[in-house]
């Protein structure tokens, strides 16, 4: 029997992604929940030009920190039944067509896994350059890096919830246990990316990004590692309006890669922003 995904996009001031982050998985789950806190900008109607049944839109209240989670909360508990996995896509998440086409394949196929990580990469300057992987400092059922709980069991995992403030905030059992602390035989990683788009503007101005919470502490100026062609989502050219990273960007990146490298070699970062 086909195992049925829906996706949760919590989102707010995504008017730069939204849309290539919603096409490039509309064909492989069944519904995508979209609820919007509020934007300022343009993200609306960017989700509208989708024309899709799969999209179920909602404007909910503004969010600050603490309220974030509780809308995650929310959508869980008005997620309709009959759904197998949770998939996890923020508005600034562009995925490949091989890299969710090998997770939704492994899901059709696979009977005993309970959740599934997979590795990020992160824009910076650009969608053509990556931070290092040296620069990852997710730590997940053992591993460390780049990497993000993405989909989830819904049929294996009871009483699933989120819990912390927005930054820290992890998804629990019911019993309280972290996702990815549990069972870690039934964790799978898959080496597989998608683009993330936390480090780059993702409004149409750098106000309507201050607007949203902890996004100021997001944007980076740092010389990142090319992205092979392959790797890099086929979605985002489907509109040809993305630009190398201005002039202005590579200077202030040349000033605070050495800092930042060394900072990061010399003192132990901490887990969430």
């Amino acid at each position: 029997m086909q195992k049925k995904i829906i996706a949760h996009c919590l989102i707010k001031n995504e008017e730069r992604f939204v849309w290539y982050s919603l096409m490039s998985v509309l064909d492989y789950v069944d519904e995508i929940m979209v609820w919007d806190t509020l934007s300022t900008d343009d993200t609306k109607s960017q989700i509208q030009s989708i024309k899709s049944q799969k999209i179920k839109f909602k404007e909910v209240g503004g969010v600050d920190a603490v309220s974030f989670t509780e809308m995650r909360n929310k959508m869980l508990t008005e997620t309709p039944r009959g759904f197998d996995w949770l998939m996890i896509l923020d508005g600034d998440e562009v995925w490949s067509t091989k890299s969710i086409k090998l997770v939704t394949d492994f899901i059709q196929n696979d009977s005993d896994c309970e959740s599934i990580v997979v590795k990020t990469h992160n824009l910076v300057g650009d969608i053509w350059h990556k931070m290092p992987e040296s620069s990852g400092r997710y730590n997940l059922a053992g591993r460390r890096g780049h990497l993000n709980l993405r989909f989830i069991n819904l049929k294996k995992v009871q009483g699933l919830n989120t819990r912390k403030p927005h930054g820290q905030q992890g998804y629990y059992d019911g019993e309280g246990v972290l996702i990815q602390d549990r069972d870690p035989k039934k964790i799978k990683f898959l080496d597989v990316h998608y683009a993330h788009a936390t480090h780059l503007q993702r409004s149409s101005s750098r106000d309507n990004d201050l607007k949203v919470v902890k996004r100021g502490l997001k944007m980076k100026y740092e010389l990142g590692e090319a992205i092979p062609e392959a790797d890099i989502p086929e979605i985002f050219f489907k509109k040809n309006e993305f630009k190398k990273a201005p002039f202005p960007f590579w200077v202030l990146a040349i000033i605070f890669t050495l800092p930042k490298r060394l900072k990061r070699l010399l003192l132990p970062s901490k887990d969430g922003y």
